[in-house]
């Protein structure tokens, strides 16, 4: 039934249009990518949770140039993404990267950070993304910023709960211009985002938030989900809409299957749009898969271009096989 209704959608195609259809299992993916291959259509995208339905996105014929396709800032090398450190002051049963407060802190520190966001910005990056762990457990973390924002446009991953004491005069040292905050919160009322981050983080993460925009910063939320149709959607949006958020600064994200999450959305270094990512560790295709040794593109961190390059000439290559298929996982 879905090959039978992607031949009759796609057949009436314009050369290089794309439309999206939902899938219910695993087999029906490989239905649709032995129909591409055969006919030489295009599996653009996919996002399938494991062992359940998803969706996928066909182009009729050949691909085109991606740059046509994926908006400019999500290009391959467009976002530099940095883990700060590894250490948390939360354990979440979902954490991509397995932060806890008994992680190894796995520190990037500052002046490997300057040296990184100086030659990303020669080699074309547009923006940076700090996260970690929890970066507000660095004493230092206000100078790492102001590096970074003083560079190129900069956004901040935090759970928001450490605005007080040292934590506030750190956020205060901060610069408004060129910074973002970006702040989690994952359900309109406490329970299901206490039942995943700690008792009393909901709570925090709400007292941070008000804090940061009293501050005067810019500040963006993230949700993390089980599923894009929970009831709880409409809710959630109209307690970032009470919170002054605008639409826009409101990130939706599924739970991905990596780091101690149980279950999730399942991805591949082959399925996911790049993001190029460094730890102290060496440089991974993506955020959500920076303990993923598949992921990895480099032990070497510095210096930087000859990564950028490689994930860019990858992503290409990935792009122009008739049956790819890749797809976009907002972190941010």
């Amino acid at each position: 039934m879905v090959v039978m209704a992607l031949m009759r959608t796609v057949e009436q195609l314009a050369e290089g249009d794309t439309a999206e259809f939902a899938v219910a299992s695993a087999s029906d993916l490989e239905l649709v990518r032995r129909w591409c291959e055969k006919t030489g259509n295009t599996l653009v995208s996919t996002l399938m949770v494991e062992q359940d339905s998803g969706h996928v996105t066909v182009g009729r014929g050949r691909p085109r140039n991606p740059a046509s396709m994926i908006p400019a800032d999500r290009m391959p090398g467009a976002r530099l993404w940095l883990y700060t450190n590894f250490h948390c002051n939360l354990a979440c049963d979902y954490c991509c990267v397995a932060s806890s407060p008994k992680t190894d802190p796995r520190l990037l520190g500052i002046d490997a950070i300057q040296t990184l966001v100086a030659e990303a910005a020669a080699w074309g990056v547009r923006e940076l993304y700090l996260t970690g762990g929890e970066p507000f457990l660095l004493p230092n973390i206000d100078m790492i910023v102001r590096a970074c924002a003083d560079r190129l446009p900069t956004t901040l991953l935090t759970n928001g709960m450490l605005f007080r004491g040292q934590g506030l005069r750190k956020l205060r040292a901060m610069p408004r211009e060129g910074l973002t905050l970006q702040i989690s919160v994952d359900s309109p009322t406490a329970d299901v985002h206490d039942s995943h981050r700690g008792a009393g983080s909901w709570k925090r993460a709400l007292d941070g938030i008000r804090v940061a925009l009293a501050e005067g910063f810019i500040v963006r939320v993230a949700a993390t989900i089980s599923a894009h149709d929970d009831p709880a959607l409409d809710e959630l949006h109209a307690l970032f809409d009470g919170l002054g958020i605008p639409r826009a600064d409101q990130v939706i994200r599924p739970i991905a299957h990596q780091g101690v999450a149980e279950e999730g959305v399942a991805f591949s270094s082959k399925s996911l749009i790049p993001e190029v990512t460094v730890t102290a560790e060496g440089v991974y295709w993506h955020p959500v898969a920076a303990l993923d040794e598949d992921a990895l593109v480099s032990r070497q961190i510095l210096p930087l271009a000859p990564s950028l390059d490689r994930v860019s000439e990858l992503f290409i290559q990935q792009w122009s096989s008739v049956t790819a298929a890749t797809s976009m996982f907002a972190c941010a």
